[in-house]
């Protein structure tokens, strides 16, 4: 299937299930809610995360699709093979000397897609930089023969208030 169906059938998909999803939302600073069908992600989710941490790139780089789309700091990588080339080794090494906290989380699936939003803080020290971040994560993944994988990856964050 050419990719642009594809990422047509996932944006369809999405929306759809954040239409069907939208009155299980809860209200701003709770925990979210993450379906029973979409924990399963969520677990791919967390495995990346850890493997990213624990600096085990070929683990990370297992739970993503080939042609995955991660858009970061204002950039694209287009494939699993242009992440492993550009930002992967940086965003270990960056997980490795920061402590990540997800503060809310939702999750919804529809068949074969899901997505799972996260919010969180990140703090740490990287280098001589102090670290304290808000962050916001979007990920979609699809369940194929071998279990979910991760489809697109938005990350975003912006500094953290001032204490």
């Amino acid at each position: 299937m050419p990719r642009s169906l594809v990422v047509a059938a996932l944006t369809a998909s999405l929306l759809s299930s954040m239409a069907g999803a939208a009155g299980a939302q809860v209200s701003s600073g709770s925990a979210g809610v993450v379906s029973s069908e979409s924990s399963e992600a969520a677990a791919v989710v967390d495995a990346f995360h850890a493997a990213l941490k624990a600096n085990e790139t070929d683990k990370a780089l297992a739970l993503l699709a080939e042609d995955v789309m991660v858009l970061e700091e204002g950039s694209a990588e287009r494939s699993r093979d242009e992440y492993a080339a550009h930002h992967l080794e940086a965003d270990a090494s960056f997980a490795a000397v920061t402590e990540a906290t997800t503060t809310r989380r939702a999750g919804w699936a529809d068949g074969a897609v899901a997505w799972v939003t996260s919010e969180g803080r990140t703090t740490g020290l990287a280098g001589d930089r102090t670290i304290d971040r808000l962050t916001v994560e979007t990920m979609v993944l699809k369940r194929g023969p071998d279990g979910w994988r991760i489809q697109h990856i938005h990350w975003s964050s912006r500094a953290a208030p001032a204490a």
